[in-house]
């Protein structure tokens, strides 16, 4: 009977220290010498308490926060890299420049910036966080990236399709066609009916050479003919009217002149009965076969835009219609009221349906040199003092780094400094990361806070 008491006991003894033992080993698996314990409130954060109460500011009960003390070490990064990879297969990359292995042309340079970018921030997750914390990732790549600029523009009269209609020879104008100024003339419209007793003269010498070389095939008639031709129509006299003339046997009092430019009228000189000398303008005319098309250029992307690039063009009064133009004229000073720089662009406006003063929606694709280092945009979170992302260090560690941005492209970003090729970011949950590192004192700087 005592041994059985005996051995009764000591089954006891063995079940609680083994009981003991395994629940030493769980307390183990959480040292509170990493955590910090204390109470805050969730509209003051400033406020910390060691033990539970209420806000001294608005009386609400303190929250209970506990947060990991273990430190990050920062990220050993090179200060600086320089690499190479070949244009036409970028997957092929050197830490050397020379020639691809592949086509033999030369390797372009990569990267060449330094790339220690400041941590602000750290942060340590515990395992009940990460069962909530979904964060996406992304790699830091380089790629070729296009810009694509939208403009806005106004359609101008070309100064140097400007033209006139002068008078070339001296005379008393009888009739005006052109009824004001703003008016379209063409090529071949009658534009004035005048009394010129030298183009009368000229007129009646050429009848008399014609009939005089006909019957005679003499050649003094011929040179006198020829002479006479060449005067009438340098005079703006048409072959067909001074052939009328000869059929009729005389010359008309009043002789009419045709323009031989096509534009609107920009100013009208020519009125009845006004005596004009040779070299005089009866009108003056701008040219619409080509127009100007006037852009504003925003100063962030004024330096990426060059002489001769091509920009799509579509017009508010002709929807549907892309015209192309090249950049032919840039502004050397930028306004300084509106920050913008003044570009245009010469096309064709054959067909007349442009007029200065339309609305212009251009396009202008821009390919920026190299390739540069790139993340999405959402990456970024950026404050207006500097501009942060969050880097995975491990499953559980993550630090926020500074970086210098460069020019944006369809939802990327070119990162100039502060992180290297296949950094991993955090893409979804930087937010989070960095309300945490707000939250609990994160930030080392605090003009960061």
């Amino acid at each position: 009977m005592n041994n059985l008491v005996k051995t009764m006991m000591l089954m006891t003894i063995l079940i609680f220290s083994f009981s003991c033992t395994k629940e030493a080993i769980v307390d183990t698996s959480h040292d509170h010498r990493d955590t910090e314990l204390y109470y805050t409130c969730s509209m003051h954060p400033q406020i910390r308490e060691t033990k539970p109460g209420k806000c001294p500011i608005c009386h609400m009960n303190l929250t209970k926060i506990e947060v990991d003390k273990k430190v990050i070490d920062p990220k050993e990064v090179d200060t600086k890299l320089e690499m190479w990879q070949c244009e036409n297969y970028p997957e092929i990359k050197s830490d050397k420049s020379e020639v691809c292995p592949i086509d033999g042309t030369p390797m372009i340079k990569l990267i060449e910036k330094n790339l220690n970018g400041e941590t602000v921030a750290k942060v340590r997750l515990r395992k009940s966080q990460l069962n909530h914390f979904q964060p996406e990732f992304f790699k830091v790549t380089s790629m070729k990236m296009t810009k694509n600029i939208r403009l806005l523009g106004t359609v101008l009269q070309s100064e140097e399709k400007e033209s006139n209609i002068p008078a070339r020879i001296e005379g008393r104008v009888e009739k005006v066609y052109v009824k004001s100024t703003g008016s379209l003339i063409k090529s071949g419209d009658p534009i004035i009916d005048i009394y010129s007793p030298q183009l009368i003269t000229t007129g009646e010498e050429y009848i008399i050479a014609r009939k005089s070389f006909e019957k005679t095939k003499n050649s003094e008639f011929k040179d006198m003919l020829e002479q006479s031709k060449e005067r009438l129509k340098l005079w703006g006299v048409k072959a067909s009217q001074f052939e009328k003339w000869y059929l009729a046997g005389g010359v008309p009092k009043n002789i009419t002149l045709y323009a031989n430019v096509t534009g609107i009228v920009r100013t009208k000189n020519a009125s009845k009965g006004k005596y004009f000398k040779e070299g005089q303008n009866f009108f003056e005319l701008s040219d619409l076969s080509d127009v100007w098309v006037e852009m504003d250029v925003y100063e962030y992307d004024s330096a990426l835009v060059e002489l001769g690039q091509l920009v799509n063009l579509e017009f508010t009064a002709i929807p549907g219609e892309v015209q192309k133009g090249e950049i032919d004229f840039i502004d050397p000073v930028l306004d300084r009221t509106s920050r913008t720089l003044k570009v245009r662009a010469t096309i064709e406006n054959t067909n007349g349906k442009l007029k200065p003063g339309m609305i212009a929606n251009a396009q202008l694709m821009i390919d920026i040199p190299g390739m540069p280092l790139v993340i999405p945009r959402t990456a970024i979170i950026d404050t207006g003092k500097r501009k942060v992302v969050w880097i995975k260090v491990n499953h559980n560690e993550f630090q926020a780094i500074t970086i210098q941005t460069g020019y944006e492209s369809q939802g990327y970003v070119e990162v100039k400094a502060g992180l290297s090729l296949d950094d991993e970011i955090v893409i979804d949950g930087n937010f989070l990361l960095d309300a945490q590192a707000q939250l609990f004192g994160g930030y080392d700087d605090p003009k960061f806070n």
